[in-house]
């Protein structure tokens, strides 16, 4: 029995050793930040750069939007905009200030 003790501590240790890797990386990798953007005071190439799914274009037609519109009082009114859905509108929900 003694003989099976070493090999299996040793082994015990490694398991513990090999599960707390994936937590000792975790630290080491910085956290990313989202870029936040607000609605109704960014440029489109502020519009463009922080949403995602959203390029030069699509940003151009959310400025236009609140030109002729008004500033925005909620986020879904992004869905008014031709080309941007639910999808996108989700995807960008974390990133998108009134």
């Amino acid at each position: 029995m003694k003989l099976f003790r070493f090999p299996l501590a040793a082994l015990f240790a490694l398991s513990m050793l090999l599960v707390n890797v994936p937590a000792v990386f975790a630290e080491d990798m910085p956290a990313q930040e989202v870029q936040v953007v607000n609605l109704n005071t960014a440029t489109a190439e502020e519009l463009s750069a922080a949403l995602d799914g959203v390029g030069a274009a699509r940003a151009e037609l959310i400025v236009q939007y609140r030109e002729e519109n008004g500033s925005f009082s909620s986020v879904e009114e992004l869905l008014e905009i031709k080309g941007i859905g639910v999808a996108t509108l989700e995807k960008n929900r974390d990133r998108i200030q009134l």
